[in-house]
């Protein structure tokens, strides 16, 4: 890992242990070497999502698409429209025909579940690195 990585804060919503801790085994500490560490925030309800996000150093939200009873794309769909500075938006979906749901729920990248690290890694640190990119410098 880069000695400039800045660290990222990624939360991560299912109702479901597993999918978290999926996510999570395949994003690993760091999923590039300009990106990272990763801090996680897990959430296994939607009210638990907007708490979160409303509270701020949020980085990167991993929605579960299939999550019962709010799914993620519900939960992007209103983060986007409720949250000024919203945080990057990836909605894990079982199905590719559910894309277009994800495209309809303003998410910036779907990831498929199961999880491949590789690719999890590269959308991941790609949306990232897009956020680092929009931050105001700080001057210390």
């Amino acid at each position: 890992m880069s000695v400039d990585a800045a660290p990222a804060t990624v939360l991560v919503f299912s109702q479901r242990a597993e999918v978290r801790a999926a996510v999570r085994t395949a994003l690993g500490t760091a999923p590039a070497t300009d990106v990272g560490p990763l801090r996680y925030v897990e959430c296994a309800s939607g009210d638990e999502v907007v708490a979160a996000v409303d509270a701020g150093g949020i980085d990167l939200c991993l929605l579960d698409g299939e999550a019962q009873p709010t799914g993620g794309m519900g939960i992007s769909r209103q983060l986007k429209n409720e949250i000024a500075d919203c945080p990057q938006l990836v909605v894990l979906i079982a199905r590719q025909a559910d894309r277009w749901l994800a495209h309809w729920s303003l998410a910036d990248a779907t990831l498929a579940y199961p999880v491949d690290p590789l690719t999890a890694a590269d959308v991941v640190a790609g949306l990232l690195r897009a956020r680092a990119g929009q931050r105001p410098v700080v001057r210390r």
